[in-house]
């Protein structure tokens, strides 16, 4: 992994990192809020936001199979955001954060 001048209160361990290369081929470094798979469709995803208190969380498909997960594939459906988003209520609800 590449070592990126991340500010001391955005340092995020390195098992929560995800390096995100745009469409420009710069790298962007995200903080992974968490990872699921979906039995019922058959897809691994992640959730992940900018560093610090960044409230706005993106989310994709990826292969699990592939090194370090391959490549982020976006959401398709809106069966997909559903589901993503009844996981990520659920985890937070879990881990005692509140949620809209």
């Amino acid at each position: 992994m590449k070592d990126f001048d991340v500010p001391f209160e955005f340092d995020i361990p390195e098992e929560k990192r995800l390096e995100v290369i745009d469409e420009n081929g710069d790298t962007q470094l995200f903080e992974i809020v968490l990872t699921f798979h979906s039995d019922e469709l058959n897809k691994s995803y992640v959730v992940y936001k900018e560093p610090g208190d960044s409230d706005e969380v993106f989310a994709a498909s990826f292969n699990e199979e592939e090194k370090d997960g391959g490549q982020l594939s976006a959401i398709e459906t809106d069966e997909e955001f559903d589901m993503i988003e009844e996981v990520l209520n659920t985890f937070l609800e879990d881990d005692g954060h509140p949620h809209d």
